[in-house]
């Protein structure tokens, strides 16, 4: 009998949700759906770098699209589903009571962001950051960021929690203890959101809570004590012990088997995020970069733990032990922005439109807003074809990709971008084709720091939205990298290889490395490095740096 898998995987904006055959990868059914109040822009400040999600979101359109995906299937496959397994952005903590409920489900807390799912790229804890990774170097105790690549991030799980309880008297005196999304999902499927009890994600702790087994588990409760006393006794509310996405952290409750349109007994995996679980859906091997390009990017890599040894990579997202692959070592880096450089540029072309345009009675509604969303789908295609014309160097424009701060190597979310070089000759394309070179060489920035640490990069795999969409960047980061870079075929890899979890922790498979080659989807595209533009972006290469060195010195 066929067995059948589903991989939930929250994004930024939504959850997809994809029903996948576990012999052969097909994909049965799938869907999306985003998240209503997000949608409208609730509890976001982004001239505050403040983003906020509310778990209600997540529990509607978990609902709504399980709920669609089955509909749309035969019997056959609806009973034969076997286990569900889930990713998440991250790092994305929440406050919750001493039942695991987060605040903000509370009648008292409905409506304060503060008690809400603080959003991996929400960095209001810049400020706090820094203190965790001065008082690392200098309590004279262990440094608890050694395996988070030296430097711990505002985007990350210690950093925020110290944010909300400084700024929130309200949150702080009714929060018991912090859960992951990825962890709370699972269980609250499976009915144990007891936060002393429920089984924590290995990816979230051991990548952005300075978890590790060298040290016992988190970092000591007089180092937390010395960060800030606010913090006092939250360790012993939180978990020592860490899980796989091998394993599974229960089974669907029948309350939940009942509002999911579900029957029988569903294995629910361990969760993770959702680049590493993408990696697993692209196929990831030892020595292969994988590149997540949405709108940042997360870049995976494996390692075998005897060949690894010893060796700390500075300046990464972490190294953890089963963080991608149970067995295998999992290293971590990316941006902070990629799309959504592309995307701001974009709405910075958009405000006459929508603020000129947009308010014009000279023609009718109708055809204003349909000018509106003609304009706004065809700004990027029409600039990228016009910049893909313009030779490299002609513009003498050079930016920076830290528009919303530098994620690695060495994390930095004071830093900003820029761009220079500018004359009355730069025109949208240029500008823009500059943002796009400014992408690539701070993907090569992380390539280069990997290499120079003494691990090898033996092939680049890219997926996600840019990945899938834009040959004109994928061309120009295979230049700037001057190596190839193949394109998964799987349209949404994060929610296919949290399928292929699912299928290990529900018992079809032992092993990831199984599950891939009967689930993967292989490859679609190849991009070769051009070796007269790689010469060329390679004296380019040199001046970005140098501009770098300068803004993170001066500015």
């Amino acid at each position: 009998m066929m067995k059948y898998t589903i991989g939930l995987d929250y994004g930024t904006d939504s959850l997809r949700t994809m029903l996948v055959n576990t012999a052969n990868g097909n994909i049965e059914a799938s869907t999306v759906m985003y998240y209503p109040r997000w949608k409208e822009g609730k509890y976001c400040d982004a001239a505050k770098n403040q983003f906020r999600q509310h778990p209600r979101d997540y529990i509607e359109v978990l609902e709504h699209t399980i709920r669609e995906v089955v509909s749309k299937v035969p019997a056959e496959i609806r009973n034969n589903i076997v286990a569900i397994s889930v990713d998440t952005t991250g790092s994305t903590p929440v406050a919750v009571d001493a039942t695991g409920t987060p605040l903000s489900m509370l009648k008292d807390f409905e409506e304060n962001p503060n008690a809400m799912f603080v959003l991996w790229k929400d960095h209001t804890a810049v400020k706090e950051a820094d203190e965790i990774n001065q008082l690392s170097r200098s309590w004279g105790g262990v440094d608890y960021t050694k395996y988070e690549g030296g430097i711990y991030s505002s985007e990350w799980f210690w950093a925020k929690i110290l944010h909300v309880l400084r700024i929130d008297e309200k949150v702080r005196k009714a929060a018991y203890s912090w859960v992951e999304h990825c962890d709370w999902i699972p269980a609250l499927l499976t009915g144990n959101t007891d936060p002393l009890t429920l089984k924590r994600s290995r990816c979230a702790a051991g990548h952005k809570a300075m978890w590790h087994t060298e040290w016992g588990g988190l970092p000591s409760e007089q180092f937390l004590n010395k960060l800030d006393p606010l913090l006092k006794g939250l360790r012993e509310k939180l978990y020592s012990e860490t899980y796989t996405s091998d394993v599974v952290a229960g089974y669907l409750t029948p309350e939940w088997l009942s509002r999911l349109g579900l029957s029988g007994k569903i294995a629910v995996g361990v969760g993770a995020f959702d680049a590493h679980l993408g990696a697993v859906g692209g196929e990831i091997k030892p020595y292969h970069l994988v590149k997540v390009m949405g709108t940042s990017t997360c870049d995976m890599m494996v390692a075998p733990k005897n060949e690894l040894g010893d060796k700390l990579v500075q300046g990464i997202c972490g190294q953890v032990d089963g963080s991608i692959a149970p067995g295998m070592m999992g290293l971590e880096a990316g941006q902070s922005a990629f799309g959504d450089i592309y995307a701001w540029f974009k709405d910075v072309l958009m405000w006459p439109v929508e603020n000129i345009l947009g308010k014009t009675d000279l023609i009718s509604p109708e055809v204003r807003n349909k000018l509106i969303d003609y304009i706004e789908d065809q700004i990027i295609p029409q600039l990228s074809a016009a910049a893909e014309k313009i030779p490299i160097e002609e513009s003498g424009i050079i930016a920076l990709d830290w528009m919303n701060g530098r994620r690695t190597p060495d994390a930095n979310q004071n830093l900003k971008g820029a761009i220079a070089g500018l004359t009355l000759g730069s025109d949208a394309p240029r500008i823009f084709r500059a943002l796009v070179e400014a992408t690539a060489f701070g993907s090569k920035k992380i390539a280069d720091r990997f290499i120079a640490e003494g691990v090898k990069i033996e092939g680049v795999i890219a997926l996600g939205g840019v990945a899938k969409k834009s040959p004109f960047v994928m061309q120009i980061v295979a230049d700037v990298m001057n190596m190839p870079i193949k394109v998964a075929r799987a349209e949404q890899a994060c929610a296919l290889g949290t399928a292929m979890a699912a299928a290990v922790a529900g018992g079809v498979y032992k092993t990831f490395e199984e599950a891939q080659q009967k689930m993967g989807s292989g490859f679609e595209k190849e991009y070769q490095p051009i070796k007269a533009n790689a010469e060329k972006y390679d004296a380019l290469y040199k001046k970005y740096s140098k501009l770098g060195e300068f803004i993170e010195k001066n500015f």
